[in-house]
């Protein structure tokens, strides 16, 4: 596509300018105030932002096994409406990507199906039951990074094996840290809410525990180690450390972590997901943890389920919401426009560093593919999960009122998403 995007505020090089983005065969040729002058169809962004598309690490898309849930077209469809032009898919599907040959299945339909760059992670253990590796020499050419999402590695000797092989690849583990034996079956964070309503809860040391565990055997290996949705002080602390002392180790948290705590839950499946909402000290360590460079990067979790299964309340729903249609207006609303975060720095949480990290996405500049988003951060609106295009509804951010619209996604140079 030959186009050009003028009166924007864009995103180059860490800060923003006024400029136009010029756009010749998909790629970006230039970036600058220079007028247009006839070349091509002009769409003028009246003052909007213009960013590079945004980059999910950790997303479900339930395709192939559930479809129910969410499809490779549907869950990409509503990346793309959330400024996301790449995302890592999580690998509890049916087949599961263990080894290359239930990979080809996901391949397939990402070929086929895909708005926007997926890029799949691999299993760490055969069907995610933690007793046997992986074929990390088939998926290696094909995966972001391997996790058994979904599920903590229980058995210490398993992660270790795990690490050493997973190192000589030079990829990353990806770590679902959750400790089986400290779950009690619980649903929630073991926190004020819990006790009030009667609920059972998740304690903070069934994710802390098992990240410490990790870190340790870091040390020992060596290998590329990212931590999926941490949610506790006491994570932010372990990984606070870890840096310190050299260790190649990132992290990520979501939204509603940042956002939300454990005294905002309703009686409502919309409000469970793991690990759990949890107290407004764990919240306020998790804000520090961005401010300071522990905590990497922001990702949605986005893992969407049916009607019914989200419909049984706290204790029976499954676990598990929707955010890549409201992770930036979420984020934008409550953390920059509250001077919590700079805008750049939102921009480098949901970009740049999983860029840097991953390997996946383009930056915003002359001679890359243009994949990119513009938002108008002036338009105010309510969330309403009925108007979304993911199959998911539940979301914990429904009927909050944001700001920051998505007007328009661009993936290499072609238009996925464009507001009516």
């Amino acid at each position: 596509m030959n186009c050009i995007l003028t009166n924007a505020n864009v995103f180059v090089q860490g800060n923003f300018t006024k400029s136009n983005v010029f756009i010749a065969d998909g790629m970006i040729s230039e970036i600058s105030s220079r007028a247009p002058q006839g070349e091509c169809p002009v769409f003028d962004l009246d003052g909007c932002f213009l960013f590079p598309g945004f980059i999910d690490v950790h997303v479900h898309l339930r395709e192939p096994g559930f479809f129910y849930k969410e499809t490779i077209r549907t869950g990409t469809q509503a990346a793309a409406r959330g400024g996301y032009t790449a995302v890592c898919s999580m690998p509890n599907l049916k087949p599961t990507p263990d080894c290359l040959e239930n990979l080809e299945v996901q391949l397939k339909a990402i070929r086929e199906n895909a708005l926007i760059q997926v890029v799949p992670y691999g299993t760490i253990t055969m069907g995610e039951m933690g007793e046997t590796l992986a074929a990390y020499d088939e998926l290696d050419p094909y995966v972001c990074a391997f996790s058994d999402d979904g599920r903590g590695v229980q058995q210490d000797e398993m992660m270790l094996a795990a690490m050493k092989q997973i190192k000589g690849f030079g990829k990353i583990v990806a770590a679902h840290c959750e400790d089986n034996s400290l779950l009690f079956g619980g649903y929630i964070h073991k926190g004020e809410y819990a006790e009030k309503h009667g609920h059972r809860g998740i304690c903070s040391e069934s994710e802390w525990k098992q990240i410490e565990r990790d870190l340790t055997l870091v040390k020992e290996t060596g290998v590329k180690y990212h931590v999926c949705h941490i949610s506790t002080k006491e994570s932010v602390a372990l990984i606070r450390q870890a840096k310190k002392e050299g260790l190649d180790v990132t992290c990520e948290t979501a939204p509603h972590y940042l956002t939300m705590n454990d005294s905002m839950l309703q009686e409502d499946g919309r409000f469970k997901m793991n690990p759990p909402i949890r107290s407004e000290e764990d919240r306020k360590a998790l804000i520090e943890g961005l401010l300071d460079g522990t905590i990497d990067m922001i990702a949605t979790d986005h893992a969407p389920h049916s009607a019914e299964e989200k419909g049984k309340g706290l204790e029976k729903s499954m676990m598990g919401v929707v955010g890549l249609e409201t992770a930036f207006p979420v984020l934008y609303t409550e953390l920059v426009k509250k001077g919590v975060l700079t805008l750049e720095q939102l921009i480098r949480l949901m970009h740049t560093n999983p860029r840097n990290r991953f390997g996946i996405g383009t930056p915003l500049e002359v001679g890359q593919p243009a994949s990119l988003t513009v938002f108008d951060l002036n338009q105010e609106y309510t969330i309403d999960p009925e108007d979304f295009l993911t199959m998911g509804r539940a979301t914990p951010f429904a009927g909050n009122t944001v700001c920051g619209a998505c007007k328009m996604t661009m993936y290499q140079g072609n238009i996925v998403w464009e507001s009516k």
